[in-house]
C-alpha cells in the first residue's frame, strides 16, 4: 500500500503526540519526582488550565480553515481508536444526549468531555428532548448551561446542537416551529449567560422530501403547528412551503448554522447504490440541485440565507454516503465513497464557501429506517477505504492540536 506523503506527515504528528510526547514528558516528571507524566509543577498546571479555559472563551469557532470532526458509536470505538486510523485526532468529536439527564446520564457526559479533552478538541454535542420540547423547562436549562460552564473550565469547548432535524416529522421535537423557536431561545440565553467557551448550533435537516409527510410527528391540518409550517397560506403543506424560515430562533440565539446532508440512493427507498453526481454538495447546500434525486430547487440556498447573509459559521454536522451491503447491483463501496468525499474536499470549497467551518464524517454501520436497511456509512472500517480516505483529506482541514488540552486540573 502506498503512503502518501500527506497521510505520512499526519500520521507522523500523530505519533509525536500520542507516543513520544507522554514518554518525554515522563522522563521529565521522574526526573524531578512527579508522578503525572503531563503535569510537572502546580504552577504548570494552574497555567495551563488557565489557557486551555481562556483559549475556549476566545472562541467556539476556527480562525482558519474548517474542523473536520467524527461522528461514531462510542460503544464501539474511541476517540483514540478513531485517531489512529486517521491519522490525526479529529477537532470535532459529535457525542449525544438526552434532555434533561439523570445522574447516570450525567456521568457519562462528564466522562466524554474528559476524553474529548485528552484526545480531541471541540464537543460537538447533540442535545435531543425525546420526552418532548415541554421537559426543557427554565430549570433544566441553567443546569445545563452550568454544567457546560463546568466542561469549558476544564478546557473543552462546546458546540451544542440543540434538537437538530427539527424541519423533520420523525423526533418527538420535530415540525413544532413555535415551541421550538422558544425553546432554543431559552436554552440559549441560559447558555450565553454561564457558559461563554460554548455556542449553539441549530441545524436542520436538508430539505429534499420536505414536508415528509405522513411522519410519526407530522402535525395534522388545523393545528397551530401546521399553520405556522404553511408558508405560503395554500391550506396545504406542501414542497412550496419554506423548510427552514418558520424553525429559525433568530440571530441572538443562534451562533453557528448547520445541515445535515448526506449522499443516499435516488429511488425510493433511497437504499440503493449509486455514485454521487457532480456537484450535488455544492447544489444541495445552495438550494440548486436538479438531479436523479428530482428537482429541488424549490429550496432556499440555506448556505447564503443562513450563513452569508447572516455572517455566520456553517457546518455540515453529518455527512457520509450511503453504502448498502444487501444490495448486489450498482458501483462498490469505495467508488459511492469516493464519488461524495471528493466533492466535500474538493480544492475549490473554501474559496466557494468561506463561511463553512466544520464537517463531520459519520463513521456508522446502522440500521436506517429511511431505507428499511443496513447502512455503512464508514470510511475507517474497510483498510483500502481507509487509504483513499486519509490521503484525500485536504490541507485547509483543521485537526485536533498535538498539545492536547488535559488532563489539566492534576496536580503532582
Amino acid at each position: 500500500m502506498t503512503l502518501h506523503l500527506k497521510t505520512f506527515g499526519r500520521r507522523l504528528g500523530y505519533f509525536v503526540r500520542t507516543f513520544w510526547a507522554p514518554i518525554a514528558a515522563g522522563v521529565v516528571a521522574l526526573a524531578i519526582g512527579v508522578g503525572n507524566i503531563y503535569v510537572t509543577s502546580d504552577s504548570e498546571a494552574d497555567d495551563k488550565a488557565t489557557d486551555c479555559a481562556a483559549a475556549v472563551s476566545e472562541s467556539v469557532s476556527p480562525s482558519t480553515g474548517v474542523w473536520y470532526g467524527a461522528s461514531f458509536d462510542w460503544e464501539k470505538t474511541t476517540i483514540a481508536d478513531y485517531s489512529e486510523n486517521l491519522g490525526s485526532h479529529p477537532a470535532v468529536t459529535v457525542f449525544f444526549t438526552e434532555i434533561p439527564y439523570d445522574d447516570a446520564a450525567r456521568a457519562d457526559l462528564k466522562q466524554t468531555v474528559d476524553t474529548v479533552r485528552e484526545d480531541g478538541r471541540v464537543l460537538l454535542l447533540t442535545v435531543q428532548p425525546s420526552g418532548g420540547l415541554r421537559t426543557v423547562t427554565p430549570e433544566v436549562a441553567e443546569a445545563f448551561a452550568a454544567d457546560l460552564a463546568e466542561f469549558n473550565e476544564s478546557g473543552v469547548p462546546v458546540v451544542v446542537r440543540f434538537a437538530h432535524e427539527m424541519n423533520g416529522s420523525w423526533y418527538p421535537w420535530g415540525q413544532q416551529p413555535a415551541l421550538y423557536k422558544e425553546t432554543f431561545a431559552r436554552v440559549a440565553t441560559a447558555v450565553h449567560a454561564a457558559a461563554p467557551g460554548s455556542a449553539m448550533m441549530w441545524a436542520p435537516s436538508y430539505a429534499g422530501g420536505y414536508p415528509f409527510a405522513d411522519g410519526e410527528y407530522s402535525p395534522a391540518p388545523g393545528t397551530a403547528e401546521f399553520t405556522d409550517l404553511d408558508s405560503d397560506r395554500n391550506g396545504q403543506l406542501t414542497r412550496e412551503d419554506d423548510p427552514y424560515a418558520a424553525f429559525y430562533p433568530g440571530d441572538e440565539s443562534v451562533d453557528w448554522v448547520g445541515m445535515s446532508l448526506y449522499h443516499w440512493g435516488n429511488r425510493f427507498p433511497w437504499s440503493e447504490n449509486e455514485l454521487a453526481e457532480p456537484n450535488k454538495f455544492a447544489q444541495q447546500l445552495t438550494g440548486s440541485y436538479v438531479g436523479a434525486n428530482g428537482d429541488d430547487t424549490v429550496l432556499p440556498d440555506f448556505y447564503d440565507e443562513y450563513g452569508t447573509q447572516r455572517n455566520k459559521p456553517v457546518a455540515i454536522p453529518e455527512t457520509a454516503a450511503l453504502f448498502n451491503p444487501g444490495e448486489p447491483e450498482g458501483p462498490g463501496a469505495l467508488a459511492i465513497k469516493k464519488s461524495w468525499w471528493t466533492q466535500i474536499f474538493a480544492p475549490t470549497v473554501p474559496d466557494e464557501f468561506p463561511l463553512l467551518k466544520m464537517v463531520n464524517w459519520v463513521e456508522w454501520d446502522r440500521y436506517e429506517p429511511e431505507a428499511d436497511t443496513q447502512v455503512d456509512w464508514r470510511t475507517m472500517a474497510d483498510p483500502p477505504i481507509r487509504a483513499e480516505f486519509t490521503a484525500a483529506l485536504p490541507d485547509w482541514l483543521a485537526f485536533g492540536p498535538n498539545e492536547p488540552c488535559g488532563p489539566i486540573a492534576t496536580k503532582g
